[in-house]
């Protein structure tokens, strides 16, 4: 009998062995070694990472270095084998919330700003440096092409989510802060922080983190109305720059806005689609039918409707539109008359422009001064005018807005009657990057 005992003792120690060193056990013992050795070198080499790191959602889980930077990196001396993550890297946990952003317009900033028919005449600070605009559009994915490029020029600026869940917290409660938004919405042509934050929603948020007004308390964020329910889709039923299809029962409303595409080189002169109509469809940037904007408006007066009634919230939203119906026909009337002074012959057709036709996508880089008042016109007055009217910003739809196009349009006008008057415009100074020498890394060539 105790012979019998000892062996089904042994029985049992055995089976308990193989248990706890099962194969996943002993994964799980291995990355978390990796992590420490991660974490005992970083501390002293970059040690706020490793303090964000401890303090994340991540580190209490056991998601470690490993996870997201793979494990070839071991030492200083081949740091740059460690990967830098992307999207996919993120979605191997967070699959619902990765599959939302590749859908809605963030996922497609990117392609937008590479789409921009003068993106490369900036400095490359600008673009893949992150510097200006590629700090904000780089939230966007990009091509397997794309990302080796960055990888092997830049190699930061593939990920897209720490742009709202900063590294190496990647925090939760950041990201649904109204905060998180205004690195990228602020400024020239979105001052959405600006207008949100002096609004009476922006107000009351303020009030309610400072503990003025109870946590209780109703006060939208920018995740309140823009990503109800944490969609990370994130759409809107104007899009960014406020243009939809079919374009309107209005006769008046219809021609302004068939103006302004054709401004913005999506119809060619004589209304006929453009090949930059493709890429709009392609980024997702605007409504292209009825069905679809009234979706996101249809979310957007449920959202609303939490706190105001259906009738008021409905009522806001008209004002709204009805404000890019008024801008759109100070807008048109803008580009008509630039039009006409190509029509004319007394604006020579540029180059690098498919069609006599003012082009507002070139933006700064506009080749006369009248053309730069245009660009300023849509991408910031325009902007203001109706983004100001739908955040609640009273001084931004009238006096960064509306009241700034009217001044616009007179300033244009009278620049198109001196250019008739002498028949002959003045052109501005467009200034093309100073080029790094290919033959140098130190420092950039003179310019040519």
């Amino acid at each position: 009998m105790p012979r019998v005992l000892a062996s089904l003792s042994g029985l049992i120690l055995l089976v308990l062995s193989c248990a706890l060193f099962t194969p996943s056990t002993t994964v799980a013992q291995e990355a978390a070694n990796v992590t420490q050795q991660c974490v005992d070198c970083h501390s002293k080499i970059t040690p706020n990472i490793v303090s964000d790191w401890k303090a994340s959602r991540h580190s209490e889980v056991n998601v470690g270095c490993e996870a997201c930077h793979g494990t070839n990196h071991t030492t200083a001396a081949d740091a740059a084998k460690a990967k830098i993550p992307t999207p996919d890297t993120c979605g191997q946990c967070h699959e619902t919330q990765v599959a939302q952003f590749k859908k809605g317009k963030h996922s497609m900033a990117w392609a937008a700003m590479e789409a921009m028919p003068t993106i490369h005449w900036q400095p490359l600070a600008m673009t893949e440096g992150m510097k200006g605009c590629g700090s904000c559009h780089k939230i966007g994915l990009k091509s397997p092409d794309e990302l080796a490029k960055l990888q092997a020029e830049e190699r930061f600026g593939t990920a897209s989510c720490d742009s709202c869940h900063t590294r190496h917290t990647f925090s939760v409660k950041e990201a649904q802060s109204p905060q998180a938004c205004e690195t990228c919405h602020m400024g020239f042509d979105h001052p959405q922080w600006e207008m949100y934050s002096s609004s009476k929603h922006g107000v009351r948020n303020e009030l309610k983190q400072i503990g003025v007004n109870p946590a209780s308390s109703a006060a939208p964020t920018c995740q309140t109305c823009h990503m109800a329910n944490g969609d990370h889709e994130v759409q809107t039923a104007w899009g960014f720059l406020a243009v939809r299809l079919p374009l309107p029962q209005d006769k008046q409303w219809a021609a302004d806005r068939a103006t302004i595409l054709q401004a913005l080189g999506v119809l060619d002169p004589a209304g006929n689609p453009t090949g930059r109509l493709a890429v709009v469809k392609a980024a997702n940037v605007a409504r292209l039918d009825q069905e679809s904007w009234q979706a996101q408006r249809d979310k957007m007066l449920k959202t609303c409707n939490q706190c105001h009634s259906a009738n008021f919230a409905k009522q806001q939203l008209d004002y709204g539109d009805d404000m890019i119906r008024n801008a759109d026909h100070l807008m048109a009337q803008a580009i008509r008359t630039v039009a006409d002074l190509y029509k004319d012959g007394l604006l020579p057709k540029p180059k690098n422009y498919a069609n006599a036709f003012p082009d507002l996508l070139t933006f700064h880089d506009a080749p006369t001064v009248i053309e730069q008042k245009l660009f300023v016109m849509f991408l910031e007055h325009r902007m203001r005018t109706f983004q100001g009217t739908f955040h609640a910003s009273p001084d931004y739809a009238l006096w960064y807005g509306w009241s700034e196009m009217q001044r616009d349009l007179t300033e244009i006008n009278e620049l198109a009657a001196e250019i008739r008057r002498t028949g002959r415009a003045a052109p501005a100074v467009n200034v093309k990057p100073v080029v790094p020498s290919p033959t140098s890394s130190s420092g950039p060539s003179a310019p040519k």
